[in-house]
């Protein structure tokens, strides 16, 4: 007996790395057909057969495409993290480097996450189902804008800026980097998105109008 649980100790961590990788397989597959077919062009199989999978595996895993489309909308916000940019308040020693690391994670997040035509995907599915904009925006937008927010409450409790309402303070920068970032590629303005700022500059001065109007000055007047 004791020689028969040795051998079978090892294969547990083995199953649930497969499990693990067979579930991320599975939603980048559904992710992809997604965004191509939308809501409704997309099944239980076809996304079975894109991640290399058995239907049965996708059903014994979510149980129907609605958990897969809410696995893969959480799974998509996850690349931006979160966390990082809670922790980056309480370790910082510049509200400016703190504002960068998140305006820069935002760019990042929209070139190497499909943002664009994820957020269409959302618009498009939502007048439908309502319930999609929900989730995208409970298990996204929301917790983003709350860590956020936790931030610069930190940044504020250590004297590097003054936010009376941070949660409100998180939209504005949001939405400074937002208006060139994201939404003239989801209305698809074409060349003239491009023409609007380059990235850097788009956070740079995102960083520069935000703290104009929220960095705690100092007794003489200086930053």
């Amino acid at each position: 007996m004791p020689h028969k649980q040795n051998e079978s100790g090892p294969d547990i961590p083995k199953k649930r790395n497969r499990s693990t990788t067979s579930t991320a397989a599975i939603l980048a597959a559904a992710k992809s057909l997604f965004l191509e077919f939308g809501y409704d062009g997309v099944n239980l199989e076809k996304v079975a057969e894109a991640a290399g999978v058995s239907r049965q595996t996708v059903y014994n895993r979510f149980g129907s495409k609605e958990a897969v489309f809410q696995a893969m909308i959480e799974s998509h916000w996850k690349m931006i993290g979160q966390n990082d940019v809670q922790d980056a308040g309480g370790n910082a020693s510049s509200a400016q480097a703190v504002l960068r690391k998140f305006g820069d994670s935002i760019i990042a997040f929209v070139d190497q996450a499909d943002q664009i035509a994820f957020t269409r995907l959302i618009i498009s599915e939502s007048r439908r189902l309502p319930w999609i904009a929900e989730e995208f925006y409970r298990v996204g937008k929301k917790p983003l804008v709350t860590s956020f927010a936790d931030c610069l409450r930190q940044l504020t409790r250590q004297g590097l800026v003054d936010c009376e309402d941070p949660e409100f303070a998180a939209h504005q920068f949001m939405g400074l980097i937002q208006e060139f970032a994201i939404w003239p590629r989801v209305m698809a303005i074409g060349s003239d998105a491009e023409e609007l700022a380059q990235r850097q500059d788009v956070v740079d001065e995102a960083v520069e109008m935000f703290l104009a109007r929220y960095e705690r000055l100092k007794p003489d007047g200086r930053s």
